[in-house]
């Protein structure tokens, strides 16, 4: 009788146990996702040695185990800060102006700084920093950044503006009529000069919002500016515009409305969407749902021509991809606004609660770990650096008061962006029927 060939089940299974073992006992797993499958088919190769047949066995089955971990399914959704233009050189004569209130946030004016640094090397603009001498040295010298910045003005990337006493996070909004050289006030007068094309600010919202209307004016036609926030929604590829998110406590129809017309033409030409769909925040789908403002505000945006009125949008709708605009008034918008920046940190903790204890919970927490901080990242409004604000006669965003470099960097993205596309040009060109 001929002698028994090599065991094709046995001799698999042992490498395949042995590959398992090794996979769990490596501390830089993370480090190997990519390179797993053809780890995984070599070493049940040379495992298998003579088994003959056993070998594809092995590294097919091998490869089948391990498919869940080097493919990951939250892949698309590791979305970088730059895309694929940051790697592109810049040319200088593309770069824009932009106004930068160095004394705005809760860690200003270091911070802020720091982001203006690192934007000018990833973005096509110029900013004009605008701060207080002895605090920015201070900051400067604490992190370390003179080298940098020195560099940055000699290339003619930033120039310093010197500034008055700054208005403070807690301070009222209307102090910025007494504090007429305060850093806010000064980056607001650069666009009114022309010598910007956009202001960012991640200091005392109502005091920016005001400065915005003294310094700038309203857009003709415009009664009330609005916050604009973008949303994330199911598609990865699409946000939502939702205002007002806070300006504006009470309400007319007439406010929404002439926030709708604003919302069409910033989806349109900054955001491209070819025909935005505009949504009304409501409690229900039917046209007789809702408070008064509500009832009363349906009809103005069911006869608007200019824009596609796509009816209510209930709270479940928002991030649903239906609706690329949606206005309601500033109390709803702030609620909603809040409560998106909380679930990101909330879906992290509750994923973390549920993962199986012990190894096997380490294990997927090293794969899972990072893909879930990208998740509460994107729903975390705080990490889009910032809000527009729309309806004054200029290119304004408001940043998150705690904002820091990465935000900072974020938010002048959003002001190069809207200034680049000529939006400003067909909101001055937009009239609208005032309806009380």
């Amino acid at each position: 009788m001929p002698p028994k060939g090599p065991d094709k089940r046995a001799k698999p299974s042992r490498a395949i146990r042995r590959l398992v073992i090794w996979y769990r006992r490596n501390a830089a797993v993370t480090s190997l996702v990519d390179s797993a499958t053809s780890t995984a088919g070599s070493m049940a190769g040379n495992m298998a040695g003579a088994a003959g047949a056993a070998t594809s066995v092995a590294g097919n089955m091998a490869n089948t185990v391990l498919q869940p971990l080097v493919f990951d399914p939250l892949r698309r959704l590791q979305r970088g800060l730059g895309g694929p233009d940051e790697d592109k050189p810049i040319n200088d004569a593309d770069r824009l102006w932009v106004a930068v209130d160095g004394m705005g946030g809760d860690f200003a004016p270091g911070p802020i700084l720091e982001g203006c640094l690192r934007a000018v090397e990833l973005l096509p603009l110029r900013v004009r920093f605008v701060a207080e001498q002895a605090p920015l040295q201070a900051a400067m010298a604490e992190m370390g950044l003179q080298e940098e910045l020195d560099e940055a003005v000699a290339r003619g990337l930033i120039q310093l503006v010197a500034s008055g006493p700054s208005v403070g996070m807690d301070e009222e909004a209307t102090v910025v009529r007494k504090k007429r050289d305060a850093s806010i006030n000064m980056a607001m007068d650069l666009v009114k000069q022309g010598q910007a094309t956009a202001v960012y600010s991640a200091g005392n919202s109502g005091a920016v919002m005001a400065s915005a209307i003294f310094r700038l004016g309203r857009l003709k036609s415009i009664d009330r500016p609005a916050i604009g926030a973008l949303f994330p929604t199911k598609d990865t590829e699409q946000q939502v515009l939702v205002l007002d998110v806070g300006a504006n406590m009470d309400c007319k129809p007439a406010y929404l409305h002439q926030w709708a017309l604003l919302g069409h033409i910033y989806s349109r030409d900054v955001l491209q969407v070819a025909n935005p769909r505009i949504g009304l925040v409501n409690i229900g789908e039917e046209e007789c749902k809702g408070n008064e403002l509500c009832l009363r505000t349906y009809p103005l945006l069911a006869e608007e021509e200019r824009f596609v009125f796509a009816g209510n949008c209930e709270g479940r709708d928002i991030l649903s991809g239906e609706f690329d605009v949606v206005v309601c008034d500033g109390f709803t918008g702030n609620v909603l606004l809040k409560f998106l920046e909380s679930v990101g940190s909330v879906l992290l903790d509750v994923i973390k609660e549920e993962l199986p204890r012990g190894r096997r919970g380490k294990v997927g927490s090293a794969f899972l770990i990072n893909n879930l901080r990208r998740i509460k990242k994107r729903l975390d409004h705080a990490e889009h650096g910032g809000a527009l604000l729309l309806g004054v006669d200029g290119v304004c965003v408001i940043g998150h008061g705690s904002s820091k470099a990465l935000s900072v960097l974020s938010a002048l993205r959003l002001a190069h962006s809207a200034a680049s596309h000529g939006v400003m040009a067909n909101l001055h060109a937009l009239t609208t029927t005032v309806v009380d």
